[in-house]
C-alpha cells in the first residue's frame, strides 16, 4: 500500500523552522497541544524533532526563564535528546511499524530530503486494523 494515502501533508502539519525562537516553539506546541514537533531547515528539509522535554531542559540548564530572552534563542540552539526518524516517500506501510512503536508520528521526506508531511501512529494502526479485519473475513 502506498504510504501517501495516509500522509498528513506538510500544509496541514505544525512544524518549526530553524530560525524560529524558543518562545515561538513554546507557543506553537502549547496552541496545538503537541509534545513533539518536526523541525525543518529554511529550505524545507527535515532536521529532526523538538520535544517538550528538550525545551524544558534547555530552559533549565542554559537559559533563564525570561520569555523576552527566549525570543532570541533559535530552536536549532536547543539540544535535542532524540530525533524522530524520517522515512522516504517510497517506503511501504510495513516499513513504518518499527518506527511507530517508538514515535507518535513518522516524518516523510521526498527524494531530496524535503519534508512533505507525516504519518501518525493512529493512521498506521488504522491501516493494519483494517487489513486484519479484511484477512479475517476471507
Amino acid at each position: 500500500m502506498n504510504i501517501l494515502f495516509y500522509l498528513t501533508p506538510k500544509c496541514d502539519c505544525a512544524y518549526l523552522e530553524e530560525d524560529d525562537s524558543l518562545r515561538q516553539a513554546l507557543e506553537k506546541m502549547e496552541a496545538r497541544r503537541y509534545s513533539t514537533i518536526p523541525l525543518l531547515s529554511k529550505n524545507g528539509n527535515y532536521i529532526g524533532t523538538i520535544s517538550e522535554g528538550d525545551l524544558l531542559w534547555s530552559i533549565k540548564n542554559k537559559y533563564s526563564l525570561d520569555l523576552r530572552k527566549a525570543e532570541r534563542i533559535k530552536v536549532t540552539d536547543i539540544e535535542r535528546r532524540k530525533d524522530y526518524m524520517p522515512i522516504s516517500i517510497s517506503a511501504k506501510m510495513e516499513d513504518l511499524v518499527q518506527l511507530a512503536i517508538q514515535q507518535n508520528f513518522v516524518p516523510v521526506q521526498d527524494d531530496d530530503g524535503s519534508f512533505i508531511g507525516l504519518i501518525t501512529r493512529q493512521e498506521i494502526i488504522k491501516y493494519f486494523d483494517k487489513r486484519m479485519k479484511k484477512e479475517k473475513n476471507k
